[in-house]
C-alpha cells in the first residue's frame, strides 16, 4: 500500500539504535504484546520495532511483518536471522492497494503501525484489512510522528479506523508523536 513511501536508504536511519532515545520499542509495545501472541506489523521496514516484538511473542508466538519494499524485508530477514529470531518472524510483501492478509482473518491478537498510516493512500481499506485480521477484542496501536503528521490528518486517520469497525480506547501524545489505541 503506497502513498508517500519511505525510501530504503532512510530505513537504515530508522533502524538506528539512537532512535530508542525517543521511541523505545520495549516501552511502547510491552503493555500489549504477551508471549504466545500472533502479532502483525504493517510497514515494518527493516525491523526497528519488529525484533523487540519478536522477542516479546516468545518462541510460541509469531510476528507477521509486512512491507511494500522487498529490500526492506530482505534487510529485516537478515537482521532477524542474525538475532536468532528468524523462526518467529514471517515477512510478507504487500502491494500498493492491499496488505494481502485475507488468509489471516480472525487470527491476530495485536496489530501495530508506527509511522506508517500517513503513507497509505487508502486508509479505509488499510484499517478494514487490519480489523478483519484481528480476533474479536483484538487491539491495534498506531502512532504517527509529531510535526510530520498534523493533528487534523491524524484525526482523519482515526475517523477512517472508526468507520471500519474500530473503537477508540485512548489517544494522546507520546513516543515522539500522536498515538491511538483501537479495539475490534
Amino acid at each position: 500500500m503506497a502513498g508517500r513511501v519511505c525510501p530504503v536508504w532512510i530505513g537504515w536511519l530508522l533502524a538506528s539504535p539512537v532512535r530508542k532515545l525517543v521511541q523505545n520499542p520495549e516501552k511502547i509495545l510491552r503493555p500489549y504484546i504477551k508471549e504466545g501472541m500472533t502479532v502483525i506489523e504493517p510497514g515494518s521496514a527493516m525491523g526497528f520495532f519488529s525484533l523487540p516484538a519478536a522477542k516479546m511473542v516468545g518462541p510460541a508466538g509469531k510476528l507477521v511483518c509486512i512491507d511494500l519494499q522487498e529490500k526492506m524485508l530482505a534487510s529485516l530477514r537478515k537482521r532477524a536471522t542474525k538475532a536468532g529470531l528468524g523462526d518467529r518472524i514471517e515477512c510478507r510483501a504487500c502491494n500498493e492497494t492491499s496488505l494481502l492478509i485475507d488468509d489471516l482473518a480472525g487470527s491476530i491478537d495485536f496489530a501495530f503501525a508506527i509511522a506508517v498510516v500517513h503513507e497509505v493512500p487508502d486508509q479505509g481499506r488499510f484499517f478494514r484489512e487490519i480489523h478483519q485480521a484481528l480476533k474479536p477484542g483484538g487491539l491495534m496501536l498506531f502512532a504517527e510522528p509529531k510535526g510530520h503528521v498534523k493533528p487534523a490528518d491524524f484525526a482523519q486517520s482515526l475517523l477512517a479506523a472508526e468507520n471500519h469497525g474500530f473503537t477508540l480506547i485512548e489517544q494522546g501524545v507520546a513516543f515522539g508523536g500522536l498515538h491511538a489505541l483501537l479495539k475490534k
